[in-house]
């Protein structure tokens, strides 16, 4: 298959590129509940009957003994799947420790497990998080990194989306030299719907600070993922 190459915009330079910014996210993404108590939300009746109208649309006979308790166990594991709407991201990261002797390169956590559902589908994807940031002074306790992740993660997300939260939320709470994410995951939108291509992964970074500025750094943060050795 041949690629195309779009030709630039007019009135842009390959140069232009050199000085793009991130944008910056709204900090109530990262830094609070994404649901708060008194926001109005359907009752558990309502999402039962809407499981089982659900059920109803797809042909099935929601009287049959199989799909009788159907309704409840699906609005049960939306309660678990999708936890993270309830939970501050900044609170995980609250808490920090002084003792570092004057440690002053990276902290890398690199393989933490995760399963997120696709906002567009409401199918699942998996994977692996990498994150690397380098503290000023002090460090937070690194189960709270995948604590992070597993927060975000039980949202609706993009795959792009959940890399930029992370990154953002790790830089504004702990205030570092530089974070580094990467998430490599399978999307089963695709692999088990649509083109149904299994083993296809998805890559995505983000950089802030000294490793969006020293690709040095970057490249030092890639090879410490991929070293197995």
């Amino acid at each position: 298959m041949d690629a195309k190459i779009k030709p630039l915009r007019a009135g842009k330079s390959a140069d232009a590129r050199t000085d793009f910014q991130p944008a910056e996210l709204d900090p109530s993404e990262f830094l609070a509940a994404a649901v708060q108590p008194d926001q109005p939300r359907p009752s558990r009746a309502e999402a039962e009957a809407a499981v089982k109208t659900l059920l109803s649309y797809i042909g099935e006979n929601t009287e049959r003994e199989g799909l009788l308790d159907t309704p409840r166990r699906v609005v049960e594991a939306y309660d678990e799947l999708f936890q993270g709407y309830h939970q501050c991201p900044a609170e995980v990261l609250d808490r920090t420790f002084g003792e570092t002797a004057g440690y002053d390169d990276f902290v890398l956590v690199r393989d933490i497990s995760f399963t997120s559902h696709c906002e567009h589908h409401v199918m699942p994807f998996y994977g692996k998080a990498h994150i690397a940031y380098t503290p000023v002074e002090r460090v937070v306790g690194l189960s709270k990194l995948a604590r992070l992740v597993e927060i975000f993660a039980r949202r609706l997300q993009t795959q792009e989306h959940l890399t930029a939260q992370i990154a953002a939320a790790i830089d504004e709470v702990l205030k570092p030299r530089g974070v580094a994410v990467m998430i490599e995951a399978e999307h089963t939108c695709m692999s088990v719907r649509g083109i149904g291509k299994q083993g296809a992964s998805t890559f995505t970074s983000r950089y802030t600070g000294m490793f969006r500025d020293n690709p040095a750094e970057q490249a030092r943060f890639m090879s410490m993922i991929r070293n197995r050795g």
